[in-house]
């Protein structure tokens, strides 16, 4: 295992309804191929930072997404889906922030605006190498809100580790440290009756016994 501090990243890449079970809550169809967005680097957080809900531009429906997390190990591009593995440097886990308001009813369709306010990317607990994971399709991943068990899931994804890297370096450079955000179990905020956002004072935890504990406070954004 190693310290996240030595991670520098250079792109994020998340990946949307790759779980069928979430596609199915968000009343969604299963897509054709990954349907991706994008993070910017300044959404990272690689120690312990607090996820900061929006105020400058607000957000009142911040959700929570616990994710497995691969790093790109090595420059590449069109991988064969048989060699994608030789081209991971580590997994670890995340937190997809995401600004449900925003990604559903302010932001024409797109995602970015939704998921890139800063800090809406933490990451850890550590860097796991890829021979400790012999399967990534194999884990089971948690998520618990102050300590409530929200998310709980094996990682059966619509599209696989493999797969997911193939596709997004096709035609595509992937440098090292590229962040690749694998999904969603069910389980999300946004789907609770009445919704469930976070609110400051709350705590995030997403565990992969094979990976450790990823957790984070939640505060609001200061404006000065």
């Amino acid at each position: 295992m190693t310290d996240l501090k030595s991670l520098s990243v250079p792109a994020v890449y998340g990946i949307g309804l790759n779980y069928t079970a979430h596609a199915e809550e968000m009343g969604r169809a299963k897509p054709d191929y990954p349907m991706f967005f994008m993070k910017p680097p300044t959404s990272v957080t690689l120690g312990d930072e607090p996820v900061v809900l929006p105020r400058g531009l607000r957000s009142d429906k911040v959700d929570y997404e616990g994710e497995l997390a691969v790093i790109i190990g090595e420059r590449c591009k069109n991988v064969p889906q048989e060699e994608a593995f030789s081209v991971i440097g580590s997994y670890t886990l995340a937190l997809d922030i995401s600004a449900r308001d925003w990604q559903l009813e302010w932001g024409g369709g797109q995602f970015c605006r939704a998921k890139s306010f800063d800090n809406f990317c933490p990451l850890g607990p550590v860097l796991v190498p890829v021979s400790a994971i012999p399967d990534p399709q194999d884990l089971m991943i948690t998520t618990r809100l102050n300590g409530e068990v929200k998310q709980h899931s094996k990682t059966e994804m619509l599209f696989g580790v493999a797969a997911l890297i193939a596709f997004l370096s096709g035609s595509t450079t992937l440098e090292p440290g590229t962040v690749i955000l694998t999904g969603t179990p069910s389980g999300v905020g946004h789907q609770e009756a009445p919704p469930r956002y976070l609110r400051a004072g709350d705590v995030l935890e997403v565990e992969i016994p094979e990976i450790g504990t990823l957790r984070r406070s939640v505060i609001e954004e200061v404006i000065s």
